[in-house]
């Protein structure tokens, strides 16, 4: 039984998504800023969590938590094979209004869809995933719960972890009832899974450039992120002579510039994030300067090269300043290649939504990574964001591109459910 590509209004209705997203919004924000607050691990998240499971009351779904904090929202199907979509409801602090939950409650909608119009029992089950701390904003690591269900997340890497109060992550997970040494344990969540679909904000400029509301999403650019660390002698600021301060904070400072270079020089991007300085107050030269780097690029080669070359003039800095370096790795991933044939088909759905469509590599991370080299064949779709910012309160997307790209992964739902049970 083929899933059927002709859709009535009534059946999928994008405008209750956006309806949804605003009332989500309205919940779980900053009234000081309208910015997003669902941070995982804390109550505004979990909140969010018990407000979604509040909208799909009224459908027939199991719904359930894995031992990583996924929730899975499934509707059975007449096959025990899978099509998974999924998204995160956590936010960055004081974050957009889209990020993440956007990919929940389209999902949301699909199965709604696919409910009305195969009376509860589409040809295969059908799930949408929750993933748990995909932001990484409070502990700095990304993609934990789908990690962690890709088999790819180690517990005694990531175990203690602290955000600015000292929580442990594993303190943290514990208090939202995750055992961290049991998180592997997710990884049953994809046994029947035949496809996986991300719909998310592009979060760049490039759709919106070209005046295109959807784009195909070719893959996910590698990450190496890292702490780095020089150590210079911290002295009083009034007496020191310039030429005998070891000023850990110029060695930084440097850094920073030439990582700008690093970037331009192999088409990728390089970041200096978070600066701390230590005594880190006026009258004392820093004596030690904290600060991180995030490298992305979507070719493994570059992104290596740029590594080296970052690495390198750190030391080069460091010794010319009288400081010395340390290199702490706090996490990386390689790049990730999505299924040609899901892109394709997410091309045509676009194309059948817009008339156009773009396909484009994505530099932020996404939970598709993890399901991607987990071995589920996956797609990612992009909407159009204005002005290419995201985790800031004023991300936004225009509205009608919201229903466009609703439309869209419901339409690349049906096509790929065909595609799965002719490939049985």
């Amino acid at each position: 039984m083929a899933a059927s590509k002709s859709k009535t209004p009534s059946l999928l209705q994008p405008k209750r998504t956006i309806a949804e997203l605003r009332e989500l919004h309205q919940l779980t924000s900053n009234p000081a800023t309208n910015g997003a607050m669902r941070v995982a691990w804390t109550d505004t998240w979990l909140q969010a969590r018990e407000w979604l499971k509040s909208r799909v009351a009224d459908l027939p779904l199991e719904i359930h938590n894995d031992e990583a904090g996924n929730t899975w929202y499934t509707l059975p199907g007449a096959s025990k094979t899978t099509l998974l979509i999924g998204g995160h409801m956590d936010s960055v602090p004081n974050g957009g209004w889209l990020d993440g939950c956007l990919n929940v409650l389209a999902g949301i909608e699909v199965l709604r869809r696919l409910h009305a119009e195969f009376n509860g029992r589409p040809p295969l089950t059908v799930r949408v995933v929750d993933w748990a701390d995909e932001e990484g904003a409070r502990f700095g690591r990304s993609l934990l719960g789908s990690s962690a269900c890709a088999g790819t997340m180690v517990p005694d890497i990531e175990r203690n972890r602290k955000d600015k109060q000292g929580i442990t992550i594993e303190e943290a997970l514990k208090r939202c009832g995750i055992d961290i040494d049991n998180a592997h344990k997710a990884g049953k969540e994809l046994k029947n899974a035949a496809a996986y679909l991300e719909l998310h904000i592009e979060q760049g400029p490039v759709l919106e450039r070209m005046k295109l509301p959807l784009g195909t999403v070719l893959g996910t650019c590698g990450v190496e992120r890292w702490s780095i660390t020089f150590t210079g002698q911290t002295a009083h600021s009034g007496s020191t002579p310039m030429d005998v301060r070891r000023d850990a904070l110029a060695c930084a400072a440097r850094l920073e510039l030439e990582i700008r270079e690093i970037a331009k020089r192999h088409g990728g991007v390089c970041t200096m994030g978070s600066v701390v300085t230590r005594p880190g107050i006026p009258t004392a030269i820093a004596g030690e300067a904290e600060c991180s780097l995030d490298q992305r690029h979507i070719d493994a080669k570059a992104l290596r090269a740029m590594f080296r070359e970052a690495q390198a003039a750190s030391k080069r800095f460091a010794k010319e300043e009288g400081c010395t370096v340390a290199w702490n790795k706090l996490w990386n991933i390689e790049p990730i290649a999505f299924n040609k044939k899901l892109i394709e088909m997410c091309d045509e759905a676009n194309i059948a939504v817009s008339g156009k469509s773009h396909r484009l590599p994505s530099g932020p991370l996404h939970d598709a990574a993890e399901i991607s080299r987990a071995g589920v064949p996956t797609v990612m779709m992009f909407v159009q964001s204005l002005r290419g910012i995201s985790h800031n309160p004023i991300e936004d997307t225009k509205e009608r591109h919201i229903e466009m790209c609703v439309e869209s992964l419901d339409r690349l739902a049906s096509a790929t459910i065909d595609w799965i049970i002719k490939s049985k």
